[in-house]
């Protein structure tokens, strides 16, 4: 994952795709505080096609966690509501959808690896019966067949002595094993959609590439969607097929993953590239001081005028404080918002 590839610059023609599986448009969440009403997602769009992995990437504060929370309908009300936009499933609009219904399709058509494994299960219930809860809701196994199932699906990731580990608690495992937990939970209903929040946060290599490698799996067994959450680049560009750019809860680029890291069409997506670590020959630093990106994400009842990145970009004009750029076609499918895109130069690399 730290090593450099080359990647030839893709055609302008977007490959055909499968139909889609989930529709986001105009999605718009916000939250009451006290300094006011901030918006964490303002009017984001995108598809999930069937069979395709889709990367949400962008700085902590960028609206990917609580896109993938809208979705699943588990914003806390109050602080948080749904403003606008719709999230259509299976012809469905989620955000009209009552509690009842969000759970029939939660865990069982459309799940969630959570970001933090040590504090997304319950302490005080056992491992086998948070495992099968969710199995014997949606499935309508009796007890004994869903114990079953979970140590089955326990099997699959990798985890040793599952007859024996059902018994145990979350505080006995570590936290790459919390990690697995959480994916064989989430695997057990062979859902349609797989949400991935930073599912390799704070694992080790090793432990990360297994995870990885567990979701590449799902798919090929299952044919299922995966919208991968992450803010690795590296990651991206070993896992995804298309990839949305997200700053200051908007959308600020998309395209697919060859685009994106070959020809970076926004001055945002450019500053996280070219902050990866890039290995040079006897693996060793190759000599350049690691990128950083100026600034910090603005507060959300604070958004600078015209473009959210303005004050953080060493490509802001006066148009660019004064007017938002709008969300436009750059070449074929590759989108940004940005009025100096053309200045960009390919970066004709990704990092794997």
């Amino acid at each position: 994952m730290s090593a450099t590839k080359s990647i030839e610059a893709p055609n302008d023609e977007p490959a055909t795709r499968p139909a889609p599986v989930l529709e986001v448009r105009d999605l718009c969440t916000e939250f009451r505080t006290k300094a006011g009403v901030g918006r964490a997602v303002d009017g984001v769009s995108f598809t999930l096609h069937e069979g395709e992995i889709l990367a949400i990437v962008g700085e902590s504060g960028s609206g990917k966690s609580v896109t993938s929370l809208s979705i699943m309908g588990l914003i806390p009300d109050p602080p948080g509501r749904i403003a606008g936009g719709s999230v259509t499933y299976g012809g469905r609009d989620l955000t009209r959808l009552d509690e009842k219904a969000l759970q029939k399709l939660r865990g069982n058509e459309i799940a969630m690896i959570f970001q933090e494994p040590m504090t997304s299960l319950n302490p005080v219930l056992s491992i086998g019966r948070q495992m099968t809860e969710g199995i014997r809701q949606h499935t309508g196994m009796s007890e004994a067949e869903a114990r079953k199932h979970a140590v089955e699906m326990m099997r699959r990731v990798s985890i040793p002595a599952p007859e024996k580990r059902l018994g145990e608690y979350p505080h006995q495992f570590s936290g790459g094993m919390l990690q697995r937990i959480m994916i064989a939970i989430a695997m057990s209903c062979s859902p349609r959609v797989l949400i991935a929040d930073e599912p390799t946060t704070a694992l080790d290599v090793t432990i990360q590439a297994q995870i990885l490698e567990l979701m590449r799996d799902l798919r090929a067994t299952t044919g299922a969607s995966i919208m991968l959450i992450t803010h690795d680049m590296g990651v991206v560009a070993e896992m995804a097929d298309r990839v949305v750019v997200m700053y200051a809860g908007r959308k600020v680029e998309e395209g697919r993953v060859e685009d994106i890291f070959a020809r970076p069409r926004h001055p945002y997506t450019r500053g996280l590239l070219a902050a990866l670590p890039v290995l040079g020959t006897a693996g060793e630093v190759g000599g350049t001081q690691l990128n950083e990106i100026p600034g910090v994400v603005p507060a959300l009842t604070d958004l600078p005028n015209g473009c959210r990145f303005s004050d953080r970009c060493a490509l802001s004009t006066d148009k660019c404080l004064a007017e938002d750029p709008p969300f436009a076609d750059r070449v074929g499918a590759h989108s940004a918002a940005c009025w100096h895109s053309d200045r960009l130069a390919p970066t004709m690399e990704a990092t794997s």
